[in-house]
């Protein structure tokens, strides 16, 4: 892998069981998460994804294109337009660094319809398996906070893989606004 290398598109239907899905996986009970009239009342035409759920997306991302040697090491995401029910997502990345250590860096673009949803930087390490950090593989934290109207961030450190374990915590309100 080199510098400039693009990662191959993924795309996800964005459906109203994902959204509400992720949140409750994500224990954010927003009810703009899955209560389409307390959204509307609010100010959104439909519920909308949350910042956990899209971090999960990313993070599934990264290691889906890069094989299952891939470590997520930091995932620092910001949210713009939202993800409504009925769009699609497709999320692109492209290489930015790479360490001689195997570690690498991925900068991030998810977009809809709208327009950017998410972008950010995924650092991971490649080719070491089971290298987890913290109490074993797959160990590690995720934080969230999406107060500000329509933005958001997000910031994971750790390893993170689909047998390990992810701590996820997020607050605010997080109503829909202008993108990145």
């Amino acid at each position: 892998m080199k510098v400039g290398h693009a990662l191959p598109a993924l795309e996800i239907p964005v459906t109203r069981t994902l959204i509400v899905a992720g949140a409750v996986a994500s224990r954010d009970y927003q009810d703009v998460h899955h209560d389409a009239e307390a959204a509307r009342e609010k100010g959104s035409p439909d519920i909308f994804m949350n910042i956990l759920t899209t971090n999960g997306l990313v993070g599934r991302y990264i290691t889906d294109r890069l094989g299952p040697g891939a470590r997520l090491r930091a995932v620092k995401i910001r949210l713009g337009v939202p993800n409504y029910p009925g769009d699609t997502m497709v999320l692109t990345g492209t290489v930015t660094a790479v360490a001689p250590d195997g570690t690498a860096e991925v900068r991030v673009v998810g977009a809809n319809g709208l327009g950017r949803h998410v972008t950010g930087t995924v650092t991971v390490s490649l080719g070491v398996a089971g290298a987890g950090v913290g109490s074993g593989p797959g160990a590690g934290t995720s934080t969230g906070a999406h107060d500000d109207p329509g933005t958001g961030t997000s910031t994971s450190t750790g390893a993170h893989d689909y047998t390990g374990t992810s701590t996820s915590t997020g607050t605010g309100s997080g109503m829909p606004g202008e993108g990145l």
